[in-house]
This record gives C-alpha cells, sequence and structure tokens, in this order.
C-alpha cells in the first residue's frame, strides 16, 4: 500500500489524510476554477471519499456547475486557501486541490477538461487527453 496523500490550508487549520490513489486527476478550464484559482485553470485529484479523513472545519460555497449539478467547494476561514471540493451528485468522491498536497510533485495530471475555455496565456501540458467540457460516464 502507498503512503496516504497529506495535505491542507496554508495555515494548516484544515489538514486531510487519503488512504488510496486517485480516481481521476484533471486540469480543469472551466470559468469556475479559473475564478476560483485565479488563473486559467485549477488542479485536482479525486479520491474515494471512504479512504479520506478532515481535520479542521472549512467554510464552504455550493455552485452549479455546467452539468447542473452542485459542487460544494471549501475553504479555510482563516487564511482563505481553497483546499476541497464535493459533489451532490457524486457522494462517494472527494476531490482535492492539487496544490493543496504536503507533496505536490506526487500529483499526476490525466487529462484536461473544459479545454473549450482554454487561453493562449495558460499553456498545458499537449500530451494530456483534452475534453473541450467533462468526459463521459
Amino acid at each position: 500500500m502507498t503512503k496516504p496523500f497529506t495535505g491542507g490550508c496554508a495555515c494548516g487549520a484544515i489538514r486531510y489524510a487519503i488512504v488510496g490513489e486517485p480516481l481521476f486527476s484533471n486540469h480543469c478550464q472551466c470559468r469556475d476554477c479559473q475564478r476560483e484559482s485565479g488563473t486559467g485553470h485549477g488542479s485536482y485529484a479525486t479520491f474515494p471519499r471512504a479512504g479520506v479523513t478532515v481535520t479542521g472545519k472549512a467554510r464552504t460555497w455550493d455552485m452549479t456547475g455546467d452539468s447542473g449539478n452542485v459542487k460544494t467547494r471549501a475553504f479555510c476561514p482563516e487564511c482563505g486557501v481553497a483546499v476541497y471540493m464535493t459533489f451532490k451528485a457524486m457522494p462517494d468522491i472527494f476531490t482535492i486541490r492539487a496544490a493543496s498536497l504536503d507533496e505536490p510533485a506526487r500529483y499526476k495530471p490525466q487529462a484536461i477538461t473544459y479545454a473549450v475555455r482554454a487561453y493562449d496565456w495558460d499553456p498545458l501540458d499537449s500530451g494530456l487527453t483534452k475534453f473541450e467540457k467533462m468526459p463521459p460516464g
């Protein structure tokens, strides 16, 4: 078994430990992720919820994605750093911001989602599979 993925916010008020490997890792170029990250994309790793432990109290806010599904973004009320997301339509998964990892080099993106909204000034790895929106299924 590999060592857990650990991470949290900048001030340490929110911490997580995740046992298991990511189900999917992606750079998302949707407008919501651009706004939240302050750049051209957000980078995420999604895990089975069963292997996740979170300590600390996050503030959350809900938003409706292009799919019509509600996603809940969680951030630290102390330092303001976005740490993770959950999805009402998929309660069995847990998505972390790649930069929140204690060891960000463990993040290995597999794909680019919402490539239709990409900006020339934010080039990403051209070798990654690109999806115009979210991949099917």
